[in-house]
Protein backbone atom coordinates (compact mmCIF):
# COMPACT_ATOMS: atom_id res chain seq x y z
CA UNK A 1 0.00 0.00 0.00
CA UNK A 2 2.82 2.31 0.85
CA UNK A 3 4.46 1.89 -2.35
CA UNK A 4 1.15 1.81 -4.81
CA UNK A 5 -0.16 5.06 -3.12
CA UNK A 6 2.91 7.32 -4.72
CA UNK A 7 1.40 6.43 -8.60
CA UNK A 8 0.33 9.01 -9.16
CA UNK A 9 1.52 11.73 -6.84
CA UNK A 10 3.19 13.67 -9.70
CA UNK A 11 -0.20 14.36 -10.87
CA UNK A 12 -2.72 15.54 -8.27
CA UNK A 13 -0.63 18.46 -6.93
CA UNK A 14 2.28 20.28 -6.22
CA UNK A 15 5.22 20.80 -3.95
CA UNK A 16 3.49 21.65 -0.95
CA UNK A 17 0.99 18.20 -1.12
CA UNK A 18 3.62 16.11 -1.73
CA UNK A 19 5.75 17.11 1.48
CA UNK A 20 2.54 17.33 2.90
CA UNK A 21 1.90 13.16 2.46
CA UNK A 22 5.52 12.76 3.54
CA UNK A 23 5.12 14.68 7.24
CA UNK A 24 2.29 12.16 8.06
CA UNK A 25 4.41 9.03 7.21
CA UNK A 26 5.95 6.93 10.64
CA UNK A 27 9.50 6.35 9.66
CA UNK A 28 11.89 3.87 11.85
CA UNK A 29 15.81 3.18 11.96
CA UNK A 30 16.12 -0.08 10.42
CA UNK A 31 19.78 -1.92 10.85
CA UNK A 32 20.04 -5.56 10.24
CA UNK A 33 23.03 -5.55 10.88
CA UNK A 34 26.77 -5.94 8.87
CA UNK A 35 26.31 -9.52 7.20
CA UNK A 36 23.56 -9.81 5.14
CA UNK A 37 22.68 -11.19 1.46
CA UNK A 38 23.62 -9.95 -1.88
CA UNK A 39 21.67 -7.52 -3.63
CA UNK A 40 19.92 -9.09 -6.82
CA UNK A 41 18.33 -6.02 -8.44
CA UNK A 42 14.88 -7.50 -6.86
CA UNK A 43 12.71 -5.50 -4.28
CA UNK A 44 11.86 -7.17 -1.70
CA UNK A 45 9.49 -5.52 1.23
CA UNK A 46 8.73 -7.01 4.38
CA UNK A 47 4.91 -6.39 5.06
CA UNK A 48 3.88 -6.98 9.26
CA UNK A 49 0.57 -6.50 10.58
CA UNK A 50 0.90 -5.67 14.12
CA UNK A 51 -1.47 -6.36 17.15
CA UNK A 52 -0.15 -3.54 18.94
CA UNK A 53 -3.05 -2.30 21.32
CA UNK A 54 -1.77 0.74 21.98
CA UNK A 55 -3.50 4.28 21.20
CA UNK A 56 -6.61 3.93 19.26
CA UNK A 57 -5.92 0.07 19.48
CA UNK A 58 -6.57 -0.74 23.00
CA UNK A 59 -10.72 -1.36 22.54
CA UNK A 60 -9.14 -4.83 20.60
CA UNK A 61 -7.24 -5.91 24.26
CA UNK A 62 -7.19 -3.35 26.81
CA UNK A 63 -5.46 -6.29 29.53
CA UNK A 64 -2.53 -6.46 25.95
CA UNK A 65 -1.83 -2.67 26.48
CA UNK A 66 1.88 -2.16 27.40
CA UNK A 67 3.02 -5.99 26.58
CA UNK A 68 4.42 -4.96 23.35
CA UNK A 69 3.19 -6.05 19.77
CA UNK A 70 3.01 -9.44 18.10
CA UNK A 71 2.50 -10.42 14.51
CA UNK A 72 0.04 -12.81 13.18
CA UNK A 73 0.89 -11.50 9.68
CA UNK A 74 4.77 -11.86 8.06
CA UNK A 75 4.65 -11.54 4.71
CA UNK A 76 7.81 -10.74 2.10
CA UNK A 77 6.84 -8.73 -1.14
CA UNK A 78 9.18 -9.52 -3.82
CA UNK A 79 9.20 -7.81 -7.04
CA UNK A 80 11.17 -9.08 -9.71
CA UNK A 81 14.18 -7.40 -11.17
CA UNK A 82 12.31 -6.43 -14.40
CA UNK A 83 9.34 -5.22 -11.87
CA UNK A 84 6.73 -7.23 -14.53
CA UNK A 85 6.04 -9.42 -11.70
CA UNK A 86 5.38 -9.70 -7.56
CA UNK A 87 5.15 -12.72 -5.46
CA UNK A 88 3.35 -12.33 -1.87
CA UNK A 89 5.04 -14.62 0.16
CA UNK A 90 3.36 -15.69 3.52
CA UNK A 91 5.26 -16.92 6.41
CA UNK A 92 3.18 -19.14 9.23
CA UNK A 93 3.04 -17.58 12.30
CA UNK A 94 3.19 -21.32 13.66
CA UNK A 95 6.33 -22.03 11.72
CA UNK A 96 9.29 -23.29 14.01
CA UNK A 97 12.35 -21.88 12.55
CA UNK A 98 16.13 -20.85 14.26
CA UNK A 99 15.89 -17.41 14.97
CA UNK A 100 19.27 -15.90 15.17
CA UNK A 101 20.72 -13.95 18.05
CA UNK A 102 18.99 -10.70 18.24
CA UNK A 103 18.55 -7.40 19.86
CA UNK A 104 15.40 -7.24 21.93
CA UNK A 105 13.31 -4.03 23.08
CA UNK A 106 15.17 -3.37 26.11
CA UNK A 107 18.40 -3.50 24.46
CA UNK A 108 19.85 -6.82 26.13
CA UNK A 109 21.17 -9.56 23.68
CA UNK A 110 18.12 -12.18 22.74
CA UNK A 111 20.33 -15.63 22.40
CA UNK A 112 19.90 -17.78 18.86
CA UNK A 113 17.19 -20.45 18.85
CA UNK A 114 14.69 -22.74 18.15
CA UNK A 115 11.23 -20.13 18.62
CA UNK A 116 7.72 -19.58 16.81
CA UNK A 117 8.74 -17.58 14.03
CA UNK A 118 6.59 -14.57 15.24
CA UNK A 119 8.56 -14.47 18.25
CA UNK A 120 11.23 -12.55 16.94
CA UNK A 121 8.61 -9.69 16.40
CA UNK A 122 7.33 -9.83 19.77
CA UNK A 123 11.10 -10.03 21.32
CA UNK A 124 12.85 -7.84 18.98
CA UNK A 125 10.70 -6.21 16.50
CA UNK A 126 10.84 -5.25 12.66
CA UNK A 127 14.66 -5.81 12.64
CA UNK A 128 14.81 -8.92 14.29
CA UNK A 129 12.00 -10.27 12.49
CA UNK A 130 14.04 -9.08 8.87
CA UNK A 131 17.20 -10.78 10.44
CA UNK A 132 15.73 -14.41 10.83
CA UNK A 133 14.12 -14.09 7.29
CA UNK A 134 17.01 -13.28 5.99
CA UNK A 135 18.82 -15.97 7.36
CA UNK A 136 16.56 -18.37 6.37
CA UNK A 137 15.95 -17.67 3.08
CA UNK A 138 19.37 -15.96 2.04
CA UNK A 139 17.09 -12.96 0.22
CA UNK A 140 17.63 -9.20 0.77
CA UNK A 141 14.76 -7.20 2.89
CA UNK A 142 15.14 -3.92 0.78
CA UNK A 143 12.39 -2.07 3.49
CA UNK A 144 9.24 -2.78 5.75
CA UNK A 145 5.66 -1.40 6.07
CA UNK A 146 3.91 -1.99 9.03
CA UNK A 147 0.51 -1.64 9.28
CA UNK A 148 -1.66 -2.02 12.84
CA UNK A 149 -5.74 -2.64 13.12
CA UNK A 150 -6.41 0.57 13.04
CA UNK A 151 -4.45 1.45 9.95
CA UNK A 152 -5.68 -1.68 8.09
CA UNK A 153 -9.55 -0.23 8.66
CA UNK A 154 -8.61 3.47 7.46
CA UNK A 155 -6.94 2.37 4.57
CA UNK A 156 -9.98 -0.69 3.58
CA UNK A 157 -12.44 2.56 4.24
CA UNK A 158 -10.48 4.97 1.94
CA UNK A 159 -11.07 2.82 -0.88
CA UNK A 160 -14.65 2.41 -0.20
CA UNK A 161 -14.46 -1.15 0.73
CA UNK A 162 -13.41 -4.69 -0.64
CA UNK A 163 -15.85 -7.64 -1.82
CA UNK A 164 -15.22 -10.62 -0.16
CA UNK A 165 -16.84 -14.02 -0.30
CA UNK A 166 -18.15 -16.44 2.36
CA UNK A 167 -19.04 -19.95 1.63
CA UNK A 168 -21.17 -19.92 5.00
CA UNK A 169 -22.54 -17.59 7.36
CA UNK A 170 -19.63 -16.81 9.78
CA UNK A 171 -19.61 -15.94 13.61
CA UNK A 172 -16.52 -15.11 14.85
CA UNK A 173 -16.60 -13.34 18.48
CA UNK A 174 -13.12 -13.77 18.20
CA UNK A 175 -12.51 -11.81 15.34
CA UNK A 176 -15.98 -9.96 15.81
CA UNK A 177 -17.15 -10.95 12.46
CA UNK A 178 -21.08 -11.92 11.97
CA UNK A 179 -22.03 -12.42 8.15
CA UNK A 180 -24.11 -14.62 6.49
CA UNK A 181 -22.56 -16.64 3.64
CA UNK A 182 -22.26 -14.98 -0.15
CA UNK A 183 -20.76 -11.83 -1.35
CA UNK A 184 -20.35 -8.70 0.53
CA UNK A 185 -18.13 -5.42 0.27
CA UNK A 186 -16.33 -5.04 4.10
CA UNK A 187 -15.10 -1.98 5.47
CA UNK A 188 -13.63 -0.89 9.15
CA UNK A 189 -14.27 -3.61 11.03
CA UNK A 190 -16.09 -6.05 9.28
CA UNK A 191 -12.30 -6.27 6.70
CA UNK A 192 -10.63 -6.39 9.75
CA UNK A 193 -12.96 -9.45 11.37
CA UNK A 194 -12.44 -10.90 7.81
CA UNK A 195 -8.48 -11.02 7.59
CA UNK A 196 -8.39 -12.04 11.33
CA UNK A 197 -10.61 -15.01 11.47
CA UNK A 198 -9.15 -18.06 11.93
CA UNK A 199 -11.30 -21.07 13.42
CA UNK A 200 -15.25 -19.54 11.61
CA UNK A 201 -13.82 -20.52 8.02
CA UNK A 202 -11.80 -23.29 6.03
CA UNK A 203 -10.07 -25.66 8.66
CA UNK A 204 -9.19 -23.61 11.44
CA UNK A 205 -5.76 -23.37 10.77
CA UNK A 206 -3.27 -20.44 9.61
CA UNK A 207 -2.40 -21.86 6.67
CA UNK A 208 -6.04 -21.44 5.81
CA UNK A 209 -6.39 -17.87 6.80
CA UNK A 210 -3.27 -16.84 5.11
CA UNK A 211 -4.89 -17.85 1.98
CA UNK A 212 -8.04 -15.62 2.86
CA UNK A 213 -5.21 -12.76 3.54
CA UNK A 214 -3.86 -13.07 -0.14
CA UNK A 215 -7.15 -12.88 -1.90
CA UNK A 216 -8.12 -10.14 0.24
CA UNK A 217 -4.83 -8.53 -0.56
CA UNK A 218 -5.42 -9.27 -4.30
CA UNK A 219 -9.08 -7.41 -3.95
CA UNK A 220 -7.04 -4.40 -2.39
CA UNK A 221 -4.59 -4.12 -5.22
CA UNK A 222 -7.17 -4.99 -7.95
CA UNK A 223 -9.61 -1.73 -6.86
CA UNK A 224 -6.51 0.61 -6.43
CA UNK A 225 -4.66 -0.33 -9.85
CA UNK A 226 -8.32 -1.36 -12.08
CA UNK A 227 -10.33 0.11 -9.36
CA UNK A 228 -10.76 4.01 -10.77
CA UNK A 229 -9.31 4.77 -7.99
CA UNK A 230 -6.18 6.90 -9.72
CA UNK A 231 -8.48 8.73 -11.68
CA UNK A 232 -10.63 9.63 -9.33
CA UNK A 233 -9.09 12.73 -7.12
CA UNK A 234 -11.22 12.45 -4.24
CA UNK A 235 -11.24 9.51 -3.77
CA UNK A 236 -7.63 9.49 -4.25
CA UNK A 237 -6.85 11.99 -1.77
CA UNK A 238 -8.78 10.10 1.14
CA UNK A 239 -6.33 7.14 0.18
CA UNK A 240 -3.18 8.43 0.07
CA UNK A 241 -4.06 10.66 3.57
CA UNK A 242 -4.97 7.35 4.70
CA UNK A 243 -2.44 5.31 3.76
CA UNK A 244 0.81 7.38 4.80
CA UNK A 245 -1.03 8.36 8.59
CA UNK A 246 -1.73 4.63 8.73
CA UNK A 247 1.75 2.83 8.20
CA UNK A 248 5.14 2.80 9.47
CA UNK A 249 8.01 2.35 7.28
CA UNK A 250 11.91 2.33 7.45
CA UNK A 251 14.07 5.60 6.92
CA UNK A 252 15.32 4.53 3.60
CA UNK A 253 11.57 4.57 2.15
CA UNK A 254 11.45 8.20 1.30
CA UNK A 255 8.89 9.62 -0.92
CA UNK A 256 11.31 9.98 -3.02
CA UNK A 257 12.38 6.43 -3.06
CA UNK A 258 8.75 5.29 -3.24
CA UNK A 259 7.75 7.65 -6.32
CA UNK A 260 11.37 5.92 -8.12
CA UNK A 261 9.84 2.19 -7.01
CA UNK A 262 6.13 2.82 -8.27
CA UNK A 263 7.54 4.77 -11.24
CA UNK A 264 9.29 1.21 -12.26
CA UNK A 265 6.07 -0.72 -11.38
CA UNK A 266 3.79 1.51 -13.51
CA UNK A 267 2.27 -0.96 -15.67
CA UNK A 268 1.61 -3.86 -13.13
CA UNK A 269 -1.90 -5.08 -12.28
CA UNK A 270 -3.10 -7.67 -9.88
CA UNK A 271 -3.03 -9.93 -12.69
CA UNK A 272 0.82 -9.88 -12.24
CA UNK A 273 0.30 -10.36 -8.21
CA UNK A 274 0.59 -13.48 -6.98
CA UNK A 275 0.30 -15.14 -3.80
CA UNK A 276 1.97 -18.29 -1.95
CA UNK A 277 2.82 -19.76 1.29
CA UNK A 278 6.24 -20.98 2.55
CA UNK A 279 6.22 -24.57 1.86
CA UNK A 280 5.22 -26.24 5.16
CA UNK A 281 4.92 -30.27 7.15
CA UNK A 282 3.80 -30.78 11.11
CA UNK A 283 7.13 -29.83 13.36
CA UNK A 284 7.67 -33.31 15.22
CA UNK A 285 7.49 -32.25 19.13
CA UNK A 286 4.16 -30.59 18.44
CA UNK A 287 1.75 -31.48 16.12
CA UNK A 288 -0.06 -27.27 16.30
CA UNK A 289 3.10 -25.99 14.40
CA UNK A 290 5.19 -26.71 11.38
CA UNK A 291 8.13 -26.40 9.79
CA UNK A 292 9.67 -25.46 6.73
CA UNK A 293 9.29 -28.47 4.33
CA UNK A 294 12.55 -29.30 3.12
CA UNK A 295 13.97 -29.51 -0.06
CA UNK A 296 10.81 -27.82 -1.13
CA UNK A 297 10.89 -24.30 0.89
CA UNK A 298 15.18 -23.99 0.11
CA UNK A 299 14.04 -25.04 -3.71
CA UNK A 300 11.46 -22.10 -3.76
CA UNK A 301 13.60 -19.57 -1.98
CA UNK A 302 16.23 -20.30 -4.10
CA UNK A 303 13.95 -19.44 -7.25
CA UNK A 304 13.33 -16.32 -5.98
CA UNK A 305 17.00 -15.52 -5.51
CA UNK A 306 17.45 -16.80 -9.08
CA UNK A 307 15.16 -14.43 -10.18
CA UNK A 308 13.98 -12.89 -13.97
CA UNK A 309 16.37 -10.55 -15.58
CA UNK A 310 16.57 -6.96 -15.65
CA UNK A 311 15.77 -6.05 -19.02
CA UNK A 312 17.80 -2.81 -19.98
CA UNK A 313 16.84 -0.24 -22.95
CA UNK A 314 18.35 0.09 -25.89
CA UNK A 315 21.56 1.86 -26.19
CA UNK A 316 21.32 5.06 -28.25
CA UNK A 317 22.43 4.59 -31.73
CA UNK A 318 22.75 0.71 -31.74
CA UNK A 319 19.71 -1.66 -33.10
CA UNK A 320 16.66 -2.06 -32.09
CA UNK A 321 16.04 -5.57 -33.91
CA UNK A 322 13.64 -7.89 -32.07
CA UNK A 323 15.54 -10.26 -29.93
CA UNK A 324 16.07 -13.59 -30.71
CA UNK A 325 13.18 -15.73 -28.50
CA UNK A 326 14.34 -18.90 -27.17
CA UNK A 327 13.08 -21.10 -29.15
CA UNK A 328 15.15 -19.75 -31.80
CA UNK A 329 18.13 -21.05 -30.41
CA UNK A 330 19.78 -24.65 -31.20
CA UNK A 331 21.90 -25.40 -28.47
CA UNK A 332 24.64 -27.76 -27.94
CA UNK A 333 25.76 -27.87 -23.74
CA UNK A 334 28.96 -29.24 -22.50
CA UNK A 335 30.34 -29.96 -19.11
CA UNK A 336 33.26 -29.03 -17.84
CA UNK A 337 33.21 -28.95 -14.64
CA UNK A 338 34.02 -32.69 -14.03
CA UNK A 339 30.73 -33.34 -12.10
CA UNK A 340 29.00 -36.34 -13.57
CA UNK A 341 25.60 -35.44 -15.02
CA UNK A 342 25.51 -31.65 -15.44
CA UNK A 343 25.10 -31.11 -19.21
CA UNK A 344 21.85 -32.90 -18.95
CA UNK A 345 20.77 -31.16 -15.71
CA UNK A 346 21.12 -27.65 -17.36
CA UNK A 347 20.27 -29.21 -20.68
CA UNK A 348 17.01 -30.01 -18.99
CA UNK A 349 16.36 -26.42 -17.03
CA UNK A 350 17.34 -24.95 -20.55
CA UNK A 351 14.58 -26.92 -22.47
CA UNK A 352 12.01 -26.29 -20.20
CA UNK A 353 12.39 -22.43 -21.14
CA UNK A 354 12.06 -23.36 -24.92
CA UNK A 355 15.56 -23.51 -26.15
CA UNK A 356 15.96 -26.51 -28.54
CA UNK A 357 19.07 -28.45 -26.99
CA UNK A 358 20.48 -30.35 -29.84
CA UNK A 359 23.11 -32.20 -27.83
CA UNK A 360 24.86 -32.89 -24.64
CA UNK A 361 27.93 -34.03 -23.38
CA UNK A 362 31.44 -33.18 -21.65
CA UNK A 363 34.62 -30.69 -22.47
CA UNK A 364 38.13 -30.23 -20.93
CA UNK A 365 37.22 -28.95 -17.53
CA UNK A 366 37.54 -25.38 -17.24
CA UNK A 367 36.98 -22.84 -14.52
CA UNK A 368 34.74 -19.87 -16.47
CA UNK A 369 31.71 -20.66 -18.07
CA UNK A 370 31.55 -19.41 -21.42
CA UNK A 371 28.54 -18.89 -24.08
CA UNK A 372 30.06 -19.44 -27.67
CA UNK A 373 29.55 -19.45 -31.65
CA UNK A 374 31.28 -20.20 -34.50
CA UNK A 375 33.47 -17.92 -36.25
CA UNK A 376 31.22 -19.04 -39.69
CA UNK A 377 27.98 -17.32 -37.73
CA UNK A 378 29.94 -14.25 -36.54
CA UNK A 379 27.42 -12.21 -38.14
CA UNK A 380 24.37 -13.48 -36.08
CA UNK A 381 26.08 -15.74 -33.73
CA UNK A 382 26.13 -13.11 -30.80
CA UNK A 383 22.44 -11.78 -30.98
CA UNK A 384 21.81 -15.94 -30.71
CA UNK A 385 24.23 -16.25 -27.67
CA UNK A 386 22.49 -13.25 -25.91
CA UNK A 387 19.36 -15.05 -25.80
CA UNK A 388 21.30 -17.72 -23.99
CA UNK A 389 23.44 -14.97 -21.69
CA UNK A 390 19.89 -13.68 -20.69
CA UNK A 391 19.01 -17.12 -18.89
CA UNK A 392 21.61 -17.67 -16.74
CA UNK A 393 21.96 -16.12 -13.54
CA UNK A 394 24.44 -13.34 -11.84
CA UNK A 395 26.72 -10.75 -13.95
CA UNK A 396 25.80 -11.42 -18.03
CA UNK A 397 27.87 -13.26 -19.88
CA UNK A 398 29.21 -11.89 -23.32
CA UNK A 399 29.43 -14.51 -26.04
CA UNK A 400 33.01 -15.10 -27.86
CA UNK A 401 33.43 -16.85 -31.31
CA UNK A 402 34.76 -20.10 -31.38
CA UNK A 403 34.19 -23.57 -30.17
CA UNK A 404 35.28 -25.84 -28.21
CA UNK A 405 35.97 -29.03 -29.52
CA UNK A 406 33.60 -31.89 -27.36
CA UNK A 407 35.23 -34.83 -25.31
CA UNK A 408 32.46 -37.04 -25.77
CA UNK A 409 28.76 -35.89 -27.59
CA UNK A 410 25.65 -37.22 -27.76
CA UNK A 411 21.93 -36.27 -29.08
CA UNK A 412 19.48 -34.76 -26.13
CA UNK A 413 15.76 -36.04 -26.14
CA UNK A 414 13.68 -32.92 -25.36
CA UNK A 415 10.45 -34.32 -22.68
CA UNK A 416 8.57 -31.75 -25.34
CA UNK A 417 10.06 -31.80 -28.59
CA UNK A 418 9.84 -28.43 -30.93
CA UNK A 419 7.39 -28.05 -32.99
CA UNK A 420 9.47 -27.14 -35.71
CA UNK A 421 13.49 -27.36 -35.97
CA UNK A 422 14.88 -23.92 -36.17
CA UNK A 423 17.58 -22.93 -38.63
CA UNK A 424 19.34 -20.49 -36.58
CA UNK A 425 23.36 -21.20 -35.39
CA UNK A 426 24.12 -23.81 -33.38
CA UNK A 427 24.85 -22.23 -30.16
CA UNK A 428 27.56 -24.11 -27.42
CA UNK A 429 26.99 -23.85 -23.82
CA UNK A 430 30.69 -24.62 -22.09
CA UNK A 431 29.65 -25.34 -18.14
CA UNK A 432 32.54 -24.14 -16.03
CA UNK A 433 33.55 -24.54 -12.27
CA UNK A 434 31.56 -20.97 -11.67
CA UNK A 435 28.37 -22.15 -13.32
CA UNK A 436 25.90 -19.35 -12.18
CA UNK A 437 23.15 -21.59 -12.48
CA UNK A 438 19.53 -20.62 -14.75
CA UNK A 439 17.46 -17.99 -14.26
CA UNK A 440 13.72 -18.95 -12.97
CA UNK A 441 10.70 -17.63 -15.22
CA UNK A 442 8.74 -17.65 -12.37
CA UNK A 443 9.73 -17.46 -9.10
CA UNK A 444 7.06 -19.87 -7.78
CA UNK A 445 8.07 -23.62 -8.59
CA UNK A 446 5.69 -25.78 -10.67
CA UNK A 447 5.79 -28.15 -7.69
CA UNK A 448 3.82 -25.34 -6.12
CA UNK A 449 1.64 -24.17 -8.79
CA UNK A 450 -1.60 -25.18 -6.86
CA UNK A 451 -0.89 -22.66 -4.27
CA UNK A 452 -0.98 -19.79 -5.89
CA UNK A 453 -3.66 -17.51 -5.11
CA UNK A 454 -4.12 -14.73 -7.94
CA UNK A 455 -6.79 -13.26 -9.37
CA UNK A 456 -8.34 -16.64 -10.97
CA UNK A 457 -8.64 -18.07 -7.25
CA UNK A 458 -11.94 -18.68 -5.81
CA UNK A 459 -12.36 -16.18 -3.28
CA UNK A 460 -14.95 -17.98 -1.49
CA UNK A 461 -12.91 -19.63 1.17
Amino acid sequence: MALTLVLVIATIGGYAYYRYLDSGIDRRPFNVGKSRPPETGALNVLLVGSDSREGDNKKYGPQSQHLGERTDTIMLLHISPNRDNATMISFPRDSMVLVPECQGHNGGVLPAGIKQINAAFNEGGIECTARTLESLTNIKINHFVKVDFTGFKGIVDAIGGIEICLPKPVNDPKAKLVLDAGKHVVKGEQALGYVRTRYALGDGSDLSRIQRQQVFLQQVMKKITDGGLLTDPGGLNDFLRAATKSVTVDEGLTLERMLEIANSVRGMTAKELKGITVPTEPWPQDKNRVQFAQPAARDFFENVRNDVEVTKAPTPGKSSAPAVKREQVRLQVLNATGEEGKALQVADALAAQGFVVTQVGNATPTPTTAIRYAKKDAADGPAYGEAVAARLSKDKRTPVEGKVKATVSQPYTAKTPPAKMPKGPVIQLVIGKDWPGVRVLSAIPDSLKDKVVDTSTNPCL
